[in-house]
């Protein structure tokens, strides 16, 4: 590379974290965008006076060797790991234990954990939502709402974010890319976290459900690392929430807390509510990531990527990949 290319990245979920650190370990220059306050997208933890509840993902998976490898690096990091709850099923039937060989990793002390372990080595940009690209020699520039255009001029642009927020960011530079990201059909997904002055005394501290609103419900203290209060978290099946999706958050909640208390579940000394407004992708696209060497745009996401954790660092270390050979062939 005859000089160090400097890229905008957009979006700090684990898929952008993962291009990033991709990039920057190989010499890159890379300014990481993000509208929230702080990293990790979905990966989230909502924190109280005395209690916190992970609210997005709940737990990852890794399968594929490279990530497996990721993984082992966060847990020698102190930042992941295994998470064996007692599983139950609620399928309508009489509910059962379930004995899984599956290994549900999460963040410690809390989800957010490797993605501020990531974000640590990178220049990231939060509380910055960015509205506008455009294309104009000697390269990108991006415009944000709080800081309008901004004088750096970036060799390329990727993005990471959720396919309906890529659409209109797109759709004037490369309809083709905008096509992409808008036949990915992304759903909503309200979560209630739920705190206790005592623990719950149920025999399970995970479980799916496949019947009435609820979709999983999981008792956050049972993961390590874990302090404070008890908390509880449930989260809605994708159809229920996607029909509910402009409710109050009030009527929400009483559906949840009903489902749950049919579940066995007692009532809860306090609840909040949260909308993710994209939670997942049904089906998820299978492309990896999306690059166009010639303009110098990229896509990255577990929307890209089969869903899922794994899918999302995945798809960001994919596209670091193909940006890193095309820069290495300037």
């Amino acid at each position: 590379m005859n000089s160090t290319p400097h890229l905008a990245l957009i979006g700090a979920g684990i898929a952008g974290l993962s291009c990033a650190t991709a990039l920057q370990q190989a010499g890159l220059d890379v300014s990481l965008f993000d509208r929230s306050r702080d990293p990790g997208g979905r990966m989230n933890t909502r924190r109280g006076d005395g209690w916190q509840c992970d609210h997005g993902a709940q737990y990852f998976t890794a399968r594929h060797p490279d990530f497996r490898a990721e993984v082992a690096r966060w847990q020698q990091a102190g930042v992941a790991g295994l998470w064996t709850p007692r599983l139950w099923l609620f399928d309508g039937d009489s509910p059962a234990g379930r004995e899984s060989t599956v290994e549900r990793f999460v963040g410690t002390p809390a989800m957010t954990a490797p993605a501020r372990y990531l974000a640590s080595t990178l220049t990231v940009q939060a509380t910055t939502s960015i509205q506008q690209l455009r294309h104009r020699a000697p390269g990108w520039q991006v415009f944000s709402a709080e800081h309008g255009w901004l004088e750096t001029r970036f060799a390329a642009v990727l993005l990471a974010v959720p396919a309906p927020q890529a659409v209109p960011l797109l759709e004037q530079l490369a309809p083709e890319l905008a096509a992409l990201a808008g036949s990915a059909v992304m759903r909503g997904c309200w979560a209630l976290l739920l705190r206790f002055a005592a623990p719950v005394d149920l025999p399970f501290d995970a479980a799916f459900v496949n019947q009435g609103p609820l979709r999983w419900i999981a008792r956050n203290s049972s993961k390590p690392g874990r302090s404070g209060e008890e908390t509880w978290l449930l989260h809605a099946r994708a159809e229920w929430s996607e029909a509910h999706l402009e409710e109050d958050p009030e009527s929400v909640a009483a559906a949840l807390l009903y489902a749950f208390g049919q579940l066995g579940g007692p009532a809860p000394q306090e609840w909040t509510a949260h909308r993710w407004r994209y939670a997942d992708t049904e089906p998820a696209l299978a492309e990896g990531c999306a690059w166009r060497p010639e303009i110098g745009l990229g896509l990255c996401g577990d929307w890209l990527n089969g869903g899922k954790v794994e899918g999302a660092w995945r798809s960001g270390r994919t596209l670091a990949q193909q940006v890193l050979r095309s820069f290495a062939r300037c």
